[in-house]
């Protein structure tokens, strides 16, 4: 069986998700401390992070399917399914990375919920600066990408 090629992929899937979490992390301190000069390269580190985890995924994808065929069960069995069907200690092993997974996929989701947050504040405070400065306001983009712009106040000096 691939019991233990299996459990080398899940442990590997655990330690990426640890770094996208790092990684995440880092973005968030960058957007709280208004570092946006630093930005696009932590995006493009999660991004890095995300592809390598994608990569492993088709990995992961065809061991399960060997093992879940070994083991009697569909082909796309779950991994809860594979706690129940694999022999000591590889239930356990499965069990424990199953748990590990969960939580860490919790993490991960909280950590980007609160990113895009930080980012739709920070979105919104520009928005509203470049309209009280500009005189312009803007709602948005069209269906062609270009700035959906309405006319706005202007500041005018008064006494010319």
């Amino acid at each position: 069986m691939r019991l233990a090629e299996l459990s080398t992929v899940l442990w590997r899937q655990r330690e990426l998700l640890q770094l996208l979490l790092f990684k995440l992390e880092e973005e968030q301190l960058l957007l709280a401390a208004g570092r946006s000069r630093w930005l696009p390269q932590a995006t493009r580190e999660v991004e890095m992070v995300l592809a390598e985890i994608s990569r492993s995924e088709l990995t992961r994808a065809v061991l399960v399917e060997d093992v879940a065929l070994e083991l009697g069960l569909r082909s796309d069995a779950s991994l809860a399914q594979l706690v129940d069907h694999a022999p000591e200690p590889w239930n356990d092993l499965f069990a424990q990375h199953r748990r590990a997974f969960l939580e860490a996929v919790a993490e991960v989701s909280n950590v980007a919920s609160a990113n895009r947050d930080l980012l739709k504040r920070g979105y919104q405070l520009v928005t509203d600066t470049l309209r009280q400065v500009g005189g312009v306001e803007q709602d948005g983009y069209d269906a062609n990408g270009r700035p959906a712009t309405l006319p706005g106040r202007r500041l005018v000096d008064g006494t010319v």
